[in-house]
C-alpha cells in the first residue's frame, strides 16, 4: 500500500505527520461563532490558491445585513461579510456560504478498513481514504492537528475532485472510499458528491466523524454513507465542554439517528487516564448504548497516546482498557474491543455465545476468518455486520 502522489500518509492509528505551520488559537465558547474577517493578504491567498475549490455550500441560512448562518453543525456560526467559521474553512463571500475545500484533498490514502476501525464491516478489504483540512471542535488530544486546526491555505493540498477520488479508488481496488483523518462534516458538500459518484461505480462509502452535526443536515450527509464510525469522545458534557470544546448531546443524537436510518454504525471511545475512564462514567456509557442503540453495536476502547496540548498525561494502561472492557461486557455489550493494542486478544471477534473465535486480528490483518456467511460456524448464531465485500 502506498501514499498517492505527494500527500501524507497516516503516522499510525489515526494521525497524519506533521505539517508546516502553526495552529490557530481555538475560540472556547460553543456560542454561535462571527470570526474576524480575513485579511486582504489572507483572500488573495484563497483566491489565488484556491479558486478552483471554492463552491458555494448547501447547508445555510441568509440573514439580514449581508450574513449568513451556517447550518451544518450545531455551532451555527453566524458569519458577517469576509468571515469564517469555526471550521475554518466556510466561508461568508457577499452574503453567500462558501465551502473552501470541495475537492482540496490534503490528506489520501489506502488503508485496511480495519484501520478506521471498522471491525464487523467488509473486513480484510481496502478504503480509499481522503480528508481535507478542518475541524468543527478542538480535542485537546488530536494526532491530526496539524491538519484538523488549519486555514485551508495553511495545509498541503491537491485537486482531487469526486470523479477523481472515484477513479483512484477503483485503481488501487479499493471497495470503499473512506472519508477520514480530519472531520468529514467541515467538507460536506464534497463529501456528498463523491458518495454518490462511488455508488454510480459500484463502490461504497463510509465516514470516520464526531458526530457533532446539525439536526437538519445529519440525514443528507450521513444517510448517503454505506457505514459510520463516531468518535464518542466521552459520555460526561463537561469533557466534551473543556477537552473536545462542543457538546455530548448532539453526538448522542447523531448516534440514534444512525441506528434509526439503518446504518451500519461503530463507536471508538478513546480512554483518556484520569479524565473520561471512571468506573461510574463507563458504566452510564454501557447502559445508554444498550438502551439507545443496542447490545450489537461495536464499541472500541482505544489507547490513548499524549499529543497536541494533552501532553501530560501518561499512555492508556492495557490494564484500563481491559477495565473498561469488562464494565461494558457486563452491562450486556455484545462486541466490545481494545484498540491501538496490537496483538490484544480484545483486537478479535468473539461469539457472544459460545466464545470461539470468529476473526482473529493482529493490528490491521485478518489472520484467520471463521464466518460462514455471516455466522458462527460453531452454533450458527449470526453476527451483526456487512461480511460480504
Amino acid at each position: 500500500m502506498g501514499t498517492i502522489s505527494t500527500l501524507r500518509r497516516p503516522a499510525r492509528s489515526s494521525s497524519m505527520s506533521s505539517a508546516r505551520f502553526q495552529p490557530q488559537a481555538s475560540a472556547s465558547a460553543l456560542e454561535p461563532q462571527a470570526l474576524a474577517p480575513a485579511s486582504a493578504a489572507e483572500s488573495t491567498a484563497v483566491a489565488d490558491l484556491q479558486q478552483e475549490f471554492i463552491t458555494e455550500a448547501r447547508f445555510y441560512k441568509k440573514l439580514p445585513e449581508g450574513k449568513v448562518r451556517c447550518l451544518l453543525c450545531p455551532r451555527e456560526c453566524s458569519l458577517r461579510e469576509g468571515a469564517r467559521g469555526y471550521c475554518r474553512v466556510r466561508e461568508n463571500r457577499h452574503g453567500s456560504l462558501f465551502t473552501l475545500v470541495y475537492g482540496r484533498v490534503c490528506a489520501a490514502h489506502i488503508d485496511p478498513v480495519e484501520k478506521k476501525p471498522f471491525f464487523h464491516y467488509m473486513p480484510g478489504s481496502l478504503a480509499f481514504s481522503v480528508a481535507t483540512a478542518g475541524c468543527n471542535v478542538n480535542c485537546k488530544f488530536c494526532q491530526n492537528w496539524e491538519l484538523s486546526q488549519a486555514r485551508p491555505e495553511d495545509a498541503p493540498g491537491e485537486s482531487m475532485p469526486p470523479a477523481r477520488v472515484v477513479e483512484l479508488a477503483r485503481q488501487y481496488n479499493c471497495s470503499t472510499i473512506a472519508f477520514t483523518y480530519t472531520e468529514p462534516i467541515v467538507c460536506s458538500e464534497f463529501v456528498m458528491d463523491t458518495a454518490d459518484r462511488a455508488h454510480e461505480q459500484g463502490l461504497r462509502a463510509i465516514e470516520v466523524s464526531n458526530g457533532y452535526i446539525h439536526k437538519d443536515a445529519l440525514e443528507s450527509v450521513y444517510g448517503r454513507m454505506d457505514a459510520v464510525k463516531i468518535d464518542l469522545k466521552a459520555f460526561s458534557d463537561s469533557y466534551y465542554r473543556k477537552v473536545v470544546v462542543g457538546e455530548l448531546k448532539p453526538v448522542l443524537d447523531t448516534l440514534v439517528a444512525l441506528v434509526k436510518l439503518g446504518k451500519w454504525t461503530e463507536i471508538v471511545y478513546l480512554l483518556v487516564p484520569t479524565q473520561n475512564d471512571g468506573d461510574e462514567e463507563l458504566t452510564a456509557l454501557a447502559r445508554w448504548i444498550k438502551a439507545h442503540l443496542g447490545v450489537n453495536v461495536p464499541l472500541h476502547f482505544s489507547q490513548f497516546h499524549p499529543d497536541y496540548k494533552m501532553l501530560d498525561l501518561p499512555t492508556t494502561s492495557v490494564a484500563s482498557l481491559e477495565r473498561a472492557r469488562r464494565i461494558a461486557q457486563a452491562e450486556g455489550l455484545q462486541f466490545v474491543y481494545i484498540g491501538n493494542v496490537p496483538g490484544h486478544p480484545a483486537e478479535s471477534t468473539y461469539c457472544p455465545h459460545c466464545s470461539r473465535l470468529l476473526v482473529h486480528r493482529s493490528g490491521y490483518d485478518i489472520r484467520q476468518m471463521l464466518l460462514c456467511d455471516g455466522a458462527c460456524p460453531y452454533c450458527r448464531l449470526a453476527i451483526p455486520g456487512v461480511w460480504n465485500t
